[in-house]
C-alpha cells in the first residue's frame, strides 16, 4: 500500500496554523513533485500520501490528520469521484479539491454531488494550486471559469423540459439570487464581497440564508442548484 504509513506521526511537528494537507495521486512521480512543491509554502504541511481514493481515506483513519485532501480525479481501484464520497461520509469537515482535466466533465458533475470543494486543471502552476488549496480551507468554492461554463451547458441542456420548481418560488430575496450566482461561477466569499459591495462577513450571512431557504448542505450544492436552473 502506497506510502500508507508515511508521516503518520507528522502532525506532531506541524504549525498549528498550516494547513494540513494529503495528496492522492496514482503517479508516484506527481505525488513526490507536489509534496515537495506544496511543501515549500510555510502555510502548507504535507501530512500524508496515497495512491488512489481508498488509501486517502484508510490514512484518516488511521490517524493522519488533514484539512484538505488534493485528490487526482483519474486513479485505478479507487478513483477522485468515489474517493471524495467516502472520505466526505466519514470526515465531512475534510475539504476535497480535484485535480482534473478538460475531458472529465460526468467525473466532475460526480464529484461535486459527492461533496468536493472544487477543481483545478492539471496544467495551472504551483502557486495556483496553494492559492486554492487555501480558498477551499477557507470554505470557499473552487470551479475554475471553464468547467463553470461547461457544467453550466451539461446541467442545463437547451432542449430540457423544466421539470422542477420555479426559482422564484423558493423565495430568494434579490441579494440572495445575486450572491447564489456568484457561487455558481466559483467566486470566493472575498470576491463575492468585492464584487457586491458587501462585507464577507455579510456574504456568509447570506450563504447561510440561502442554505436554509434551498435545504442544501453546502455551497457546492447551491451551485450545482443554480447551474441546473
Amino acid at each position: 500500500m502506497s506510502d500508507l504509513n508515511e508521516l503518520n506521526n507528522s502532525s506532531h511537528s506541524v504549525h498549528p496554523e498550516s494547513i494540513r494537507l494529503m495528496l492522492a495521486d496514482d503517479d508516484s512521480f506527481i505525488r513526490e513533485s507536489l509534496k515537495v512543491l506544496l511543501g515549500l509554502d510555510p502555510g502548507i504541511t504535507v501530512t500524508g500520501t496515497a495512491s488512489n481514493g481508498r488509501e486517502a481515506l484508510e490514512l484518516l483513519e488511521s490517524g493522519t490528520i488533514a484539512d484538505v485532501v488534493l485528490m487526482d480525479i483519474r486513479m485505478p481501484d479507487c478513483d477522485g469521484v468515489e474517493g471524495t464520497r467516502i472520505i466526505k461520509t466519514r470526515f465531512p469537515d475534510v475539504r476535497v479539491l480535484m485535480l482534473t482535466t478538460f475531458d472529465d466533465d460526468e467525473y466532475i458533475i460526480q464529484a461535486l454531488q459527492n461533496g468536493a470543494s472544487g477543481y483545478l486543471l492539471k496544467n495551472v502552476p504551483p502557486d495556483r494550486i496553494i492559492q486554492g488549496i487555501k480558498t477551499v480551507h477557507n470554505g470557499d468554492m473552487l470551479i475554475h471559469p471553464d468547467i463553470a461554463r461547461k457544467l453550466a451547458s451539461l446541467l442545463r441542456p437547451a432542449a430540457a423540459p423544466q421539470t422542477h420548481e420555479p426559482i422564484d418560488s423558493y423565495g430568494l430575496t434579490r441579494m440572495e439570487m445575486a450572491v447564489a450566482e456568484a457561487i455558481s461561477e466559483g467566486l470566493s466569499n472575498k470576491e463575492i464581497a468585492a464584487k457586491l459591495f458587501l462585507s464577507e462577513g455579510t456574504v456568509k450571512n447570506y450563504v447561510t440564508d440561502i442554505l436554509g431557504k434551498l435545504s442544501l448542505r453546502d455551497r457546492t450544492q447551491i451551485a450545482i442548484f443554480m447551474l441546473k436552473k
